[in-house]
């Protein structure tokens, strides 16, 4: 699963992946204490963003691949 960020001004960016089969991996920038990923075993994720200020308002995308 990959969550995407699209600011008006950054375009889309991504925030961080998961898979069941390993830990999320983050993109420079973000960190898991800000954008916390769950996901169950079977394809359901959900990314909370903690502590929200203005400076996270934007559009946020999810992604599957079956990869």
């Amino acid at each position: 699963m990959y969550w995407y960020q699209q600011t008006p001004r950054n375009g889309l960016k991504l925030v961080a992946s998961s898979a069941t089969w390993m830990q999320n991996s983050y993109e420079e920038g973000y960190s898991k204490a800000k954008f916390e990923i769950s996901r169950d075993k079977s394809d359901h994720s959900v990314m909370t963003i903690k502590n929200v200020t203005s400076e996270d308002a934007a559009t946020y995308f999810c992604a599957a691949s079956d990869r």
